[in-house]
Protein backbone atom coordinates (compact mmCIF):
# COMPACT_ATOMS: atom_id res chain seq x y z
CA UNK A 1 0.00 0.00 0.00
CA UNK A 2 2.89 2.20 0.57
CA UNK A 3 4.47 1.87 -2.50
CA UNK A 4 1.33 2.84 -4.33
CA UNK A 5 0.64 5.80 -2.26
CA UNK A 6 4.51 7.02 -3.13
CA UNK A 7 3.98 6.15 -6.56
CA UNK A 8 0.52 8.51 -6.67
CA UNK A 9 2.47 10.99 -5.22
CA UNK A 10 5.63 10.97 -7.65
CA UNK A 11 2.84 10.82 -10.20
CA UNK A 12 1.08 13.46 -8.90
CA UNK A 13 4.90 15.67 -8.21
CA UNK A 14 5.37 15.38 -12.24
CA UNK A 15 1.93 16.32 -13.54
CA UNK A 16 2.67 19.72 -11.36
CA UNK A 17 6.14 20.16 -12.14
CA UNK A 18 4.79 19.76 -15.99
CA UNK A 19 2.06 22.24 -15.28
CA UNK A 20 4.59 24.90 -14.48
CA UNK A 21 6.69 24.10 -17.34
CA UNK A 22 3.46 24.76 -19.35
CA UNK A 23 3.39 27.97 -17.42
CA UNK A 24 6.79 29.48 -17.35
CA UNK A 25 6.38 28.84 -21.63
CA UNK A 26 3.19 30.62 -22.06
CA UNK A 27 5.20 33.73 -19.84
CA UNK A 28 7.62 32.96 -22.53
CA UNK A 29 5.24 33.32 -25.32
CA UNK A 30 3.62 36.94 -23.15
CA UNK A 31 7.43 38.24 -22.62
CA UNK A 32 7.83 38.06 -26.73
CA UNK A 33 4.45 39.55 -27.52
CA UNK A 34 5.16 42.25 -24.96
CA UNK A 35 8.76 42.54 -26.99
CA UNK A 36 7.58 42.65 -30.13
CA UNK A 37 5.06 45.39 -28.87
CA UNK A 38 7.59 47.69 -27.33
CA UNK A 39 9.87 47.29 -30.62
CA UNK A 40 6.61 48.32 -32.90
CA UNK A 41 5.86 50.99 -30.16
CA UNK A 42 5.65 54.63 -32.19
CA UNK A 43 7.83 57.58 -30.36
CA UNK A 44 10.54 58.88 -32.72
CA UNK A 45 8.08 58.97 -36.19
CA UNK A 46 8.28 54.95 -37.52
CA UNK A 47 5.10 53.99 -36.81
CA UNK A 48 3.85 51.17 -34.73
CA UNK A 49 4.97 48.90 -37.98
CA UNK A 50 8.22 50.32 -38.83
CA UNK A 51 9.00 51.21 -42.07
CA UNK A 52 12.54 52.06 -42.91
CA UNK A 53 12.38 54.32 -46.00
CA UNK A 54 15.81 56.07 -45.40
CA UNK A 55 19.20 55.93 -43.54
CA UNK A 56 17.34 58.43 -41.13
CA UNK A 57 15.07 55.97 -40.16
CA UNK A 58 17.87 53.03 -40.25
CA UNK A 59 19.61 55.12 -37.31
CA UNK A 60 16.40 55.46 -35.57
CA UNK A 61 15.34 52.13 -35.41
CA UNK A 62 18.54 50.28 -34.91
CA UNK A 63 20.97 52.71 -32.80
CA UNK A 64 17.97 53.77 -30.55
CA UNK A 65 15.04 51.80 -30.45
CA UNK A 66 16.57 48.25 -30.54
CA UNK A 67 18.90 49.32 -27.89
CA UNK A 68 16.35 50.53 -25.88
CA UNK A 69 14.30 46.94 -26.10
CA UNK A 70 17.62 45.42 -25.38
CA UNK A 71 18.13 47.01 -22.52
CA UNK A 72 14.61 46.50 -20.97
CA UNK A 73 15.30 42.89 -21.10
CA UNK A 74 18.19 43.03 -19.49
CA UNK A 75 17.05 45.33 -16.66
CA UNK A 76 14.05 43.11 -16.14
CA UNK A 77 16.22 40.26 -15.68
CA UNK A 78 18.74 41.47 -13.62
CA UNK A 79 16.49 43.44 -11.20
CA UNK A 80 13.98 40.45 -10.95
CA UNK A 81 16.90 37.87 -10.11
CA UNK A 82 17.99 40.62 -7.46
CA UNK A 83 14.74 40.40 -5.86
CA UNK A 84 14.00 37.09 -5.50
CA UNK A 85 16.90 36.20 -3.94
CA UNK A 86 17.03 39.06 -1.77
CA UNK A 87 13.37 38.20 -0.62
CA UNK A 88 14.68 34.36 -0.19
CA UNK A 89 17.73 34.51 1.46
CA UNK A 90 16.12 37.36 3.97
CA UNK A 91 12.72 35.82 4.18
CA UNK A 92 11.11 39.04 3.92
CA UNK A 93 8.52 39.33 1.03
CA UNK A 94 9.20 43.26 1.13
CA UNK A 95 13.40 42.99 0.34
CA UNK A 96 14.74 44.29 -2.94
CA UNK A 97 17.45 45.89 -4.47
CA UNK A 98 15.95 49.43 -2.47
CA UNK A 99 15.30 48.41 0.81
CA UNK A 100 18.72 47.04 0.74
CA UNK A 101 19.85 50.43 -0.13
CA UNK A 102 21.99 49.61 -3.53
CA UNK A 103 19.80 51.67 -5.20
CA UNK A 104 20.01 55.16 -3.37
CA UNK A 105 23.62 54.26 -3.26
CA UNK A 106 23.90 54.53 -7.20
CA UNK A 107 21.41 57.18 -6.68
CA UNK A 108 24.46 59.27 -4.87
CA UNK A 109 26.86 58.29 -6.93
CA UNK A 110 25.65 59.48 -10.10
CA UNK A 111 24.49 62.98 -7.90
CA UNK A 112 27.91 63.21 -6.68
CA UNK A 113 29.57 63.06 -10.03
CA UNK A 114 27.28 65.55 -11.11
CA UNK A 115 27.68 68.01 -8.95
CA UNK A 116 31.28 67.81 -9.41
CA UNK A 117 30.52 68.65 -12.82
CA UNK A 118 32.32 65.10 -14.63
CA UNK A 119 30.33 65.75 -18.12
CA UNK A 120 31.33 62.41 -19.56
CA UNK A 121 28.27 60.20 -19.22
CA UNK A 122 30.29 57.12 -18.68
CA UNK A 123 31.85 59.06 -15.47
CA UNK A 124 28.49 59.14 -14.48
CA UNK A 125 27.81 55.48 -15.07
CA UNK A 126 30.95 54.72 -13.19
CA UNK A 127 30.11 56.48 -10.08
CA UNK A 128 26.75 54.70 -9.63
CA UNK A 129 28.25 51.22 -10.05
CA UNK A 130 31.13 51.97 -7.90
CA UNK A 131 28.53 53.70 -4.97
CA UNK A 132 26.42 50.66 -5.51
CA UNK A 133 28.77 48.07 -4.89
CA UNK A 134 30.30 49.99 -2.07
CA UNK A 135 27.02 50.12 -0.50
CA UNK A 136 26.58 46.33 -1.41
CA UNK A 137 30.19 45.71 0.26
CA UNK A 138 28.58 47.37 3.53
CA UNK A 139 25.46 45.12 3.46
CA UNK A 140 28.61 42.08 2.96
CA UNK A 141 29.81 43.12 6.24
CA UNK A 142 26.50 43.06 7.83
CA UNK A 143 26.06 39.54 6.56
CA UNK A 144 29.31 38.60 8.73
CA UNK A 145 28.41 39.82 11.80
CA UNK A 146 28.39 36.43 13.73
CA UNK A 147 25.35 35.07 14.18
CA UNK A 148 23.56 38.33 12.37
CA UNK A 149 19.68 37.89 11.39
CA UNK A 150 17.91 38.91 7.97
CA UNK A 151 16.33 41.44 10.28
CA UNK A 152 19.84 43.35 10.51
CA UNK A 153 20.22 43.54 6.84
CA UNK A 154 16.97 44.94 6.47
CA UNK A 155 16.99 47.41 8.76
CA UNK A 156 20.73 48.28 8.35
CA UNK A 157 19.50 48.54 3.97
CA UNK A 158 16.78 51.28 5.42
CA UNK A 159 19.66 53.16 7.32
CA UNK A 160 21.56 53.21 4.24
CA UNK A 161 18.99 54.26 2.10
CA UNK A 162 17.66 56.92 4.14
CA UNK A 163 21.80 58.05 4.74
CA UNK A 164 22.39 58.23 0.94
CA UNK A 165 18.86 59.89 0.29
CA UNK A 166 19.69 62.54 2.91
CA UNK A 167 22.74 62.97 1.34
CA UNK A 168 21.49 63.72 -2.44
CA UNK A 169 18.52 65.81 -1.41
CA UNK A 170 21.95 68.01 0.06
CA UNK A 171 23.62 68.18 -3.32
CA UNK A 172 20.45 69.28 -4.75
CA UNK A 173 20.43 71.78 -2.17
CA UNK A 174 23.45 73.02 -3.45
CA UNK A 175 23.77 72.24 -6.56
CA UNK A 176 23.42 74.80 -9.48
CA UNK A 177 20.09 75.00 -11.11
CA UNK A 178 21.06 72.57 -14.22
CA UNK A 179 22.57 70.28 -12.12
CA UNK A 180 19.39 70.12 -10.15
CA UNK A 181 17.55 69.13 -13.18
CA UNK A 182 20.25 66.35 -14.02
CA UNK A 183 20.34 64.67 -10.80
CA UNK A 184 16.49 64.58 -11.08
CA UNK A 185 16.04 63.35 -14.49
CA UNK A 186 18.71 60.58 -13.36
CA UNK A 187 16.57 59.41 -10.73
CA UNK A 188 13.95 59.02 -12.88
CA UNK A 189 14.93 56.35 -14.48
CA UNK A 190 15.20 56.35 -18.62
CA UNK A 191 16.05 53.46 -21.26
CA UNK A 192 16.72 55.92 -23.73
CA UNK A 193 19.96 56.75 -22.35
CA UNK A 194 21.11 52.95 -23.67
CA UNK A 195 22.95 52.57 -27.02
CA UNK A 196 24.71 49.30 -28.16
CA UNK A 197 27.83 49.85 -25.98
CA UNK A 198 25.84 50.59 -22.35
CA UNK A 199 23.54 47.39 -23.87
CA UNK A 200 26.96 44.96 -24.09
CA UNK A 201 28.81 46.12 -21.02
CA UNK A 202 25.32 45.78 -19.29
CA UNK A 203 25.06 42.57 -20.82
CA UNK A 204 28.37 40.82 -19.21
CA UNK A 205 27.28 42.09 -15.59
CA UNK A 206 23.35 40.97 -15.71
CA UNK A 207 23.80 37.59 -18.12
CA UNK A 208 27.23 35.89 -16.66
CA UNK A 209 25.53 35.63 -13.15
CA UNK A 210 22.81 33.84 -13.98
CA UNK A 211 23.24 30.33 -14.61
CA UNK A 212 25.13 30.24 -10.59
CA UNK A 213 21.62 32.47 -9.85
CA UNK A 214 19.66 29.45 -11.66
CA UNK A 215 22.13 26.73 -9.25
CA UNK A 216 21.40 28.01 -6.23
CA UNK A 217 17.80 26.70 -6.94
CA UNK A 218 18.03 23.52 -4.66
CA UNK A 219 19.88 25.54 -1.69
CA UNK A 220 17.16 28.01 -1.88
CA UNK A 221 14.22 25.34 -1.57
CA UNK A 222 15.96 24.12 1.23
CA UNK A 223 16.10 27.41 2.79
CA UNK A 224 12.19 27.80 2.45
CA UNK A 225 11.92 24.97 5.21
CA UNK A 226 13.95 27.12 7.56
CA UNK A 227 17.84 27.46 8.06
CA UNK A 228 17.86 24.61 10.99
CA UNK A 229 16.33 22.12 7.86
CA UNK A 230 18.50 23.46 5.33
CA UNK A 231 21.87 23.39 7.40
CA UNK A 232 20.75 19.61 7.82
CA UNK A 233 20.44 18.92 4.42
CA UNK A 234 23.68 20.36 4.01
CA UNK A 235 22.98 23.96 3.13
CA UNK A 236 25.92 26.29 4.02
CA UNK A 237 23.53 29.11 5.13
CA UNK A 238 26.01 32.01 5.70
CA UNK A 239 27.82 30.92 2.50
CA UNK A 240 24.95 30.60 0.16
CA UNK A 241 23.95 34.20 1.69
CA UNK A 242 27.10 35.85 0.69
CA UNK A 243 26.92 34.40 -2.45
CA UNK A 244 23.39 35.52 -3.13
CA UNK A 245 23.91 38.94 -1.74
CA UNK A 246 27.21 38.88 -4.61
CA UNK A 247 24.59 38.26 -7.35
CA UNK A 248 22.07 40.90 -6.23
CA UNK A 249 25.04 43.45 -5.84
CA UNK A 250 26.39 42.83 -9.03
CA UNK A 251 22.88 42.68 -11.16
CA UNK A 252 21.47 45.30 -9.53
CA UNK A 253 24.40 47.76 -9.74
CA UNK A 254 24.83 46.98 -13.58
CA UNK A 255 20.75 47.43 -13.96
CA UNK A 256 20.89 51.01 -12.29
CA UNK A 257 23.91 52.70 -13.34
CA UNK A 258 22.96 52.08 -16.88
CA UNK A 259 19.29 53.29 -16.78
CA UNK A 260 18.33 55.50 -13.15
CA UNK A 261 16.05 54.46 -11.07
CA UNK A 262 13.23 51.86 -12.10
CA UNK A 263 11.65 51.21 -8.91
CA UNK A 264 9.45 47.92 -8.25
CA UNK A 265 10.26 45.91 -10.46
CA UNK A 266 12.83 43.69 -7.97
CA UNK A 267 10.13 43.76 -5.56
CA UNK A 268 7.06 42.99 -7.78
CA UNK A 269 7.91 40.41 -10.68
CA UNK A 270 9.27 37.65 -7.73
CA UNK A 271 5.99 38.18 -6.09
CA UNK A 272 3.47 37.72 -9.31
CA UNK A 273 5.28 34.72 -10.64
CA UNK A 274 5.28 33.08 -6.79
CA UNK A 275 1.61 33.61 -6.88
CA UNK A 276 1.28 31.60 -9.78
CA UNK A 277 4.26 29.26 -9.92
CA UNK A 278 4.73 28.73 -5.96
CA UNK A 279 8.02 29.47 -4.34
CA UNK A 280 9.90 26.11 -5.86
CA UNK A 281 13.15 28.18 -7.00
CA UNK A 282 13.55 26.30 -10.28
CA UNK A 283 10.61 27.50 -11.35
CA UNK A 284 10.26 31.03 -9.18
CA UNK A 285 13.35 32.46 -11.23
CA UNK A 286 12.97 32.17 -14.83
CA UNK A 287 9.14 33.24 -14.14
CA UNK A 288 10.29 36.17 -12.04
CA UNK A 289 12.77 36.95 -15.08
CA UNK A 290 10.20 36.64 -17.82
CA UNK A 291 8.02 38.68 -15.45
CA UNK A 292 10.44 41.39 -14.74
CA UNK A 293 11.39 41.34 -18.63
CA UNK A 294 7.23 41.66 -18.93
CA UNK A 295 6.67 44.71 -16.82
CA UNK A 296 9.93 46.50 -17.97
CA UNK A 297 9.06 46.56 -21.62
CA UNK A 298 5.53 47.38 -21.41
CA UNK A 299 6.40 50.15 -18.70
CA UNK A 300 8.64 51.20 -21.39
CA UNK A 301 5.98 51.20 -24.43
CA UNK A 302 3.44 52.89 -22.07
CA UNK A 303 6.36 55.63 -21.82
CA UNK A 304 6.64 56.10 -25.44
CA UNK A 305 2.87 56.22 -26.36
CA UNK A 306 0.95 57.95 -23.71
CA UNK A 307 2.05 61.41 -24.15
CA UNK A 308 3.80 60.73 -27.47
CA UNK A 309 5.57 63.10 -28.85
CA UNK A 310 6.74 63.39 -25.43
CA UNK A 311 8.13 60.25 -23.48
CA UNK A 312 7.28 59.82 -19.93
CA UNK A 313 10.46 58.72 -17.59
CA UNK A 314 9.74 55.00 -17.10
CA UNK A 315 10.59 54.88 -13.04
CA UNK A 316 7.64 56.96 -12.70
CA UNK A 317 5.62 54.50 -14.52
CA UNK A 318 6.74 51.35 -12.69
CA UNK A 319 6.54 53.08 -9.50
CA UNK A 320 2.44 53.92 -10.61
CA UNK A 321 2.06 50.07 -11.19
CA UNK A 322 4.18 49.14 -8.50
CA UNK A 323 3.16 50.99 -5.45
CA UNK A 324 -0.71 49.49 -5.49
CA UNK A 325 0.97 46.00 -5.45
CA UNK A 326 3.02 46.68 -2.97
CA UNK A 327 -0.22 48.13 -0.64
CA UNK A 328 -2.23 45.07 -1.62
CA UNK A 329 0.41 42.77 -0.60
CA UNK A 330 1.26 44.60 2.58
CA UNK A 331 -2.93 43.88 3.38
CA UNK A 332 -3.05 40.54 1.85
CA UNK A 333 0.47 38.75 3.04
CA UNK A 334 -0.06 35.39 4.38
CA UNK A 335 2.10 32.95 5.68
CA UNK A 336 0.77 30.27 3.61
CA UNK A 337 1.19 32.17 0.46
CA UNK A 338 4.85 32.81 1.22
CA UNK A 339 5.29 29.02 2.00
Amino acid sequence: MDNFMSIDAYNIFLVKQKKKTYIILSFLVLTVLSLILAIGSDSDGLGLIPRISSEMDYKIFVLLRLPRVAMAILVGAGLAISGTLAQAILRNPLASPFTLGISSGASFGAALSIFLNVLSVWWTILWAFVFAILTSFTIFGLAKIKNSRPETMILGGVAIMFLFGSATSMLQFLATEFQIQSIVFWGFGNLGRAGWREVAMAAVFILAPIPLALRLSWDLNALVLGEETAAALGVNFHRLRLKCIAIISIMSAASICFTGLIGFIGLVSPHIARLILGSEHRFLMPGAILFGVILVSISDTLSRTIWSPQIVPIGILTSFLGVPFFLWLLLHNKKEYWN
